[in-house]
């Protein structure tokens, strides 16, 4: 009999995120798949968690998961983490999701920590619907991307790196409108979480006021007047 796959959210930032199941089912599994074995090292050693750790990253996912479904179909229950967040949201665990409903194993995600739904919700910004999407594409592509995404009513949720959160406001002003609302969010759940809301022009004057640390969450409505 097949055994399960987890894929089990990690904290985003603060070590109390981490769910009492989400300890449960990695202590239970056989071995547990990570992007970084020495960042998630330490997450197990701060819970007391002695699974083996096996490395599985955009780098090497493509040859490691054949690997995973054949350990999965001989009967081993396998989680998956990444450094902090959902698996398989902005993270290595599409393919192995896809290859385990291509060969019926059976899954079980886990709810906990995400970046996205806190920045949401504090967004101020309408969240009955939302479109999440995720980092643009680094260059080629990009602009066709924002174009498309100009047309939407929704709220729009980014990732982006605090290296490039300059250049894609500037992107935002200029696709979608100088009359954009915008909220950005950094360093979700750590000791200097930040929050930012007001106008396209506002986010860009404070981006650049100061030097941002961290992930960010990009969240931007252009339907508001």
């Amino acid at each position: 009999m097949s055994g399960i796959l987890y894929f089990v959210p990690t904290p985003v930032g603060n070590l109390e995120d981490m769910t009492f199941r989400a300890i449960k089912v990695l202590k239970e599994v056989d071995y547990i798949l990570c992007e970084d074995t020495r960042t998630s090292g330490m997450l197990l050693k701060h819970y007391e968690i002695s699974k083996p750790l096996k490395s599985y990253h955009l780098h090497n996912e493509h040859t490691a998961t054949e690997k995973v479904i054949t350990d999965l179909q001989s009967g081993q229950n396998i989680a998956i983490i990444t450094d902090a967040g959902t698996p398989g949201i902005s993270d290595p665990g599409y393919l192995l999701a896809k290859a385990g409903s291509d060969n019926n194993i059976e899954m079980i995600c886990l709810p906990g920590a995400t970046a996205l739904i806190p920045a949401l919700v504090v967004s101020g910004l309408p969240n009955n619907e939302f479109l999440f999407a995720g980092f643009l594409p680094p260059k080629k592509g990009r602009q066709t991307k924002l174009k498309q995404l100009a047309e939407e009513k929704k709220t729009i949720v980014f990732y982006e790196s605090p290296h490039k959160i300059n250049t894609t406001l500037e992107q935002i002003k200029e696709f979608f409108g100088d009359e954009t609302r915008a909220s950005l969010s950094r360093e979700i759940s750590k000791k200097f979480e930040e929050t930012k809301r007001g106008t396209i022009d506002e986010l860009i004057e404070f981006s650049k006021s100061k030097t941002l640390k961290g992930e960010i969450v990009l969240i931007v409505n252009n339907s508001l007047k």
